[in-house]
Parts: structure tokens; sequence; C-alpha cells
């Protein structure tokens, strides 16, 4: 420890890097607890707040090197950034696509249900005539996949999509298939 207390820029890169992990770590129990994950979030903050504690010492010890305030703001502007990307990695839950199309006659459900996943559809009316409307759920880390293969089934679609804050029953509950759903390439569809 007495390293990093001697050398200047060994303590500006320490205060960086100590923030970064810092908020990393907040921004994912954040996430954890809205998505209902409650003890690995409470296991999460754990070491959030011993990260806290310890880049906070380094930069109260040192309050008049304005060079540790710098990378302490730097790195928890750094921490909110790699902590938003860890979160798209991992993609914890579903998304719940909603598609229009006018393509009435194609069986986009059907092609779609043969991908893996789990399609509810409907007609409606829209202002220039019947639509066909499919309510397709899918966990996140699929969500692009998702669209990039609505697009190639149907340039015009109309696509939504959101995310349910609970999902009880039905056919969502066992049978969306993420071993099928990995398994296609969007350029085959």
């Amino acid at each position: 420890m007495s390293a990093i207390l001697d050398n200047p820029w060994l303590m500006v890169l320490s205060i960086f890097v100590i923030n970064i992990v810092y908020v990393s770590c907040l921004t994912m129990r954040t996430i954890l607890t809205l998505k209902g994950y409650r003890y690995v979030a409470a296991a999460v903050s754990v070491l959030e707040v011993v990260v806290y504690v310890i880049g906070l010492g380094l930069v109260i010890n040192s309050l008049d090197q304005i060079q540790n305030i710098l990378a302490y703001a730097l790195g928890f502007a750094a921490g909110i950034i790699v902590g938003m990307k860890i979160e798209e990695k991992i993609a914890l839950g579903y998304i719940v696509v909603n598609a229009t199309t006018a393509e009435y006659e194609t069986d986009l459900p059907r092609k779609l249900r043969d991908l893996g996943y789990g399609v509810t559809h409907y007609v409606a009316k829209g202002r220039d005539g019947d639509r066909y409307v499919m309510q397709i759920l899918t966990p996140r880390r699929f969500e692009l996949k998702l669209m990039e293969t609505i697009k190639q089934l149907d340039p015009k679609a109309f696509i939504i999509a959101y995310e349910p804050r609970n999902i009880h029953g039905g056919f969502w509950v066992k049978g969306v298939r993420s071993k099928k759903l990995k398994a296609y390439d969007t350029d085959e569809v």
C-alpha cells in the first residue's frame, strides 16, 4: 500500500481503477435489484462498499492533490459506461417485441415459432387496412437477433420492444427455447 501512496501516478491510476470497479458494482447492484435478484444484489453490494471505502479513503487522505480528485471523477464516469456494458452482455430477463406487418398472407408467426420464439398474433385494424400484430417474447440477449430476423422476413414491419415487469403462465413461462434461439443464424432465415 505504501508503494501506491508514494508514487503519485500509481495513486491516480489506483483511484481511477477502483472507482471503475465501484461504479460498475453500483450499476449492476441497481439493475439486479430492479430485476428482483435480491440476494445477488446484496452480495454485489458487499463488494461495492468495500471498494468504495478503499477508493474514497485514498482520495480523502490526499484532498490537496487535484489529480486524485479528477481520477476519482473520471473513474466514476468510466464506471458507469463499464457497468452498462456489463449489463448489456449479461442481458438479464426477457423482452417483448410487438411487430406489426401488412404482410398478411405470409406465415410469419409460424416461421418465428419454428425458430424458437413464443408468438401470439392477431389481426388489427390500421389506418390503411388490416395488419398482423405479433407479440413475441425472447430473452433480452436475443432482442437484436429477433429484430434482425423480423426485418429480414418483412423489411417494412413496425417494431416496438419493451421489458415486461412480470410474466406468469402460458407458453412464455416454459416455451421459449433459448438453445433453439441461439442456434439459428439470421442470414439463413
